[in-house]
């Protein structure tokens, strides 16, 4: 009976000897658990075979069922020490507190930050935001999953990964309306007291805008200042080279020479002006201007300034306006500019016409808002119809030797596109050929029309 059962211990031990072989033989990765569990319970098992071996030694029990009762009695074991396994594996039990909607001191923690911020929870629902990122991003609503207001696929992906791992991510995106601006959204998981997973989750949106337009306007000016400047250049260097060589004692020569050296010149210097105007423009272009400026005295200002070039073309100029004053929010500097560059290009272009006609009128928009609306109209030989889509790209002209002849840059109405798009206006140019064109600047008004003086007054 004691051979029996050392003979039992010792085709258990076999067994698990066996095992464990397979295991390191590279099919451990299914077997190895069950190889450990077998070995920790390997004395209830050696005992077990005892005593069914006693039992079938005494013939208390058959082959059979001695065999089938142990089988039994192991499994039991081996499931037994899986179940306390997969107990000490399972997670803790997520007791992080819940945020609070609008928590103050997360609300006041925010409203300090200069960037827009908004707090979810660990479900990606908005706990709270500031000023900030509600301007930015309007349909954000506190309690509310941040996918339903925020559908740029890039932050929605980078907050799930930060949930998920707990560490910060960064993305950059772009959106296109109402401008088109570059943001870095950076999300930083935050583990609440006592917890090991984020309870908090910030998301702080850096506005990249300024920097990109940097980087474009360095790369279109260098572009359009190449192919604009290279023609007066190489004019000034002819004029030179001749008065260094054969017409160094030519008198004539250098007196024909000097007025249209300083011509090209002056050329080059508007163009460089307009360029750097334009840049700047387009730099703030995200920026609406915020103070009030009287539409109708800018506007008399300009026509007042370009009388004495009315008269040296024999044109009249009329300005007739439809209320004392007229209330935009605009940069008086950037709309100065705006008329100037219309009233001008119908002195230049449309000087055969011998009259401009300017109205400012009030009505309602595109979409049902109160607008100014500036009337620069001349008649002069008008525009084609196939020029007017493209006439406010930059450089397009509609003949080229005329403008060049005028000192015209070819930007003169790009200009006035992007300083109108900044004050949420737009410009619309309406022209039949042979009788004129009218450029019309459509800005919003600065608060209800009823509070302004609309008196007629006309001059001429």
């Amino acid at each position: 009976m004691p051979e029996s059962i050392e003979a039992g211990a010792a085709t258990l031990s076999g067994t698990a000897n066996r095992m464990t072989a397979i295991h390191d033989g590279g099919r451990g990765a299914r077997l190895g658990p069950w190889v450990n569990r077998l070995k920790r319970a390997r004395f209830v098992l050696i005992v077990a075979a005892a005593v069914f071996a006693v039992l079938w030694e005494s013939g208390t029990l058959a082959t059979q069922p001695a065999l089938a009762s142990f089988a039994i009695i192991a499994v039991a074991v081996l499931i037994r020490a899986a179940s306390r396994e997969s107990a000490r594996q399972t997670p803790p039990r997520d007791d992080s507190p819940a945020l609070r909607v609008g928590d103050p001191l997360v609300e006041a923690v925010l409203a300090g930050l200069p960037d827009p911020v908004v707090a979810l929870d660990r479900h990606g629902d908005v706990v709270a935001l500031n000023a900030r990122a509600s301007a930015m991003a309007p349909a954000l609503r506190r309690g509310e999953p941040v996918s339903l207001a925020l559908r740029v696929p890039e932050v929605l992906d980078s907050i799930r990964r930060a949930i998920a791992t707990g560490s910060p991510q960064r993305v950059e995106f772009f959106e296109r309306v109402p401008v088109d601006r570059w943001f870095e959204a950076i999300v930083t998981p935050i583990a609440l007291a006592g917890t090991a997973s984020p309870g908090l989750v910030l998301v702080a949106f850096h506005d990249l805008t300024p920097l990109r337009r940097v980087e474009e306007m360095r790369a279109d000016f260098i572009a359009n200042a190449s192919h604009e400047l290279r023609t007066p250049l190489a004019a000034l260097a002819g004029f030179i080279e001749t008065l260094q060589g054969s017409a160094r004692d030519d008198t004539a020569a250098r007196l024909r020479f000097l007025p249209i050296m300083q011509a090209q010149a002056t050329r080059m210097a508007r163009l460089i002006d307009d360029l750097l105007s334009l840049s700047r423009i387009e730099l703030n272009a995200h920026l609406r201007p915020d103070k009030q400026v009287d539409l109708v005295a800018i506007m008399r200002q300009v026509a007042d300034s370009l009388q004495t070039l009315a008269r040296d073309r024999g044109v009249e100029i009329s300005v007739k306006a439809a209320a004392d004053r007229l209330l935009v929010l605009g940069d008086r500097d950037e709309l100065m500019r705006v008329f100037e560059n219309l009233i001008e290009n119908a002195l230049k272009y449309a000087a055969s016409g011998k009259k401009i006609d300017i109205a400012l009128s009030i009505g309602d928009g595109t979409k049902s808002a109160r607008e100014a609306s500036v009337r620069v109209r001349d008649y002069g030989p008008g525009i084609a119809p196939e020029h007017l889509p493209r006439l406010t790209e930059r450089f397009y002209r509609v003949d080229v030797t005329e403008s060049r002849a005028q000192g015209g840059t070819g930007l003169g109405l790009a200009l006035v596109k992007h300083i109108l798009n900044r004050h949420g206006g737009r410009l619309t140019i309406e022209s039949t050929a042979g009788q004129g064109a009218t450029f019309t600047a459509h800005l919003p008004v600065a608060g209800p029309a009823e509070n302004m003086n609309l008196q007629a007054s006309a001059s001429g």
